[in-house]
């Protein structure tokens, strides 16, 4: 079954991540650039963990995961090797109804992590359901060099015009144009 794609505000949701090594330190990079309110729960931490939480300001909590610390969480993340600590927080987040990610298995999880282009407002993602995350991630390096710079003034010019503009047939009309445009003045070649 494929996963219905979604953006989440992650505004107001506090996210969990279980684990401190390279996954973990993977996983909490892409999460801080759309929020700070993460706490990291770990026996060990990566250098590179440390320092991320260090220079976001995030709660570590040196020690092993235990029953009830998804309380109060809206998102977990499971970046642990044990498949039998993955199955247990998950069976524990179907009793909370908390939004679960485990690194290991599709079948613990309600969402994935898909790889993804982010420029300014602009995001764009790349999944194959946990099928293939090498494919997304060439996906991902390769529409990073397609997707122009330019596209994050852009982006900031209609959102202006956004706000400006009475909501409409014709400024849907002229936002498809300068859409139209903006695609056939920086994508020809690419």
């Amino acid at each position: 079954m494929s996963y219905f794609p979604a953006l989440i505000n992650l505004e107001n949701k506090r996210v969990l991540i279980v684990g401190g090594g390279k996954i973990a330190s993977d996983k909490l990079e892409r999460l801080l650039l759309f929020t700070k309110d993460i706490t990291i729960i770990a026996k060990e931490f990566s250098p590179e963990v440390l320092k991320l939480a260090k220079d976001h300001c995030l709660l570590t909590l040196p020690r092993a995961y235990r029953s009830g610390d998804i309380d109060n969480f809206e998102i977990v993340i499971v970046a642990v090797d044990s498949i039998l600590l993955q199955e247990k927080i998950f069976k524990e987040s179907r009793k909370k109804r908390v939004l679960i990610n485990s690194v290991d298995k599709k079948e613990f999880c309600d969402f994935l992590f898909p790889a993804f282009v982010k420029k300014g407002d602009l995001i764009v993602s790349f999944s194959t359901s946990g099928i293939s995350p090498a494919l997304s991630k060439e996906l991902r390096k390769y529409f990073q060099e397609v997707i122009p710079d330019t596209i994050e003034e852009f982006l900031k010019k209609m959102k202006s015009l956004r706000a400006t503009l009475p909501k409409g047939k014709e400024r849907m009309k002229l936002f498809r144009k300068m859409a139209e445009e903006f695609i056939q003045n920086n994508f020809k070649d690419k």
